[in-house]
């Protein structure tokens, strides 16, 4: 039977990204997203609930997180669910389940007002290697065309 762990998630940054690096040199960042939704009860009074996850992105996209995110800033993260356990010095079990990023789009304006929309790390190979299309002027005239 096949599996699915696929995790789609909205929400602003709760504090300032943490970036760290591994002992093999790769980037590692730390962000507190909060998801916010809102409801009716069973009364139809509006409710909102807000969901706090801690997502972990690596490599350049780390890197790209800690220099241009901010507290309040808001993402869109795509990634998967993972289950960490470890044991604290007093012996006490411990686990947390948290997001690992494959994807992070910032949706936050720059300073010239121009939107973000392109996800950090995450272009395309045939993108970069894909011709540009021809200028209007470059084509030849419909007279010239051989068919």
């Amino acid at each position: 039977m096949a599996s699915l762990n696929k995790v789609l998630l909205m929400g602003n940054i709760t504090r300032q990204p943490e970036l760290r690096y591994t002992p093999g040199g790769s980037a590692v960042s730390t962000l507190g997203l909060a998801v916010n939704r809102r409801f009716k009860d069973a009364t139809g009074a509006v409710k909102e609930e807000v969901t706090f996850v801690d997502v972990s992105v690596f490599s350049k996209q780390a890197e790209a997180c800690a220099q241009y995110l901010t507290k309040g800033s808001p993402v869109f993260v795509e990634g998967r669910l993972h289950f960490r356990k470890w044991e604290t010095p007093d012996g006490q079990a411990r686990n947390k389940l948290d997001v690992t990023a494959e994807r992070v789009q910032f949706l936050g304006r720059k300073a010239d007002g121009a939107r973000t929309a392109e996800p950090v790390g995450a272009r395309n190979a045939a993108d970069e290697s894909a011709p540009a299309a021809p200028a209007e002027s470059d084509l030849p005239p419909d007279d010239d065309v051989p068919f």
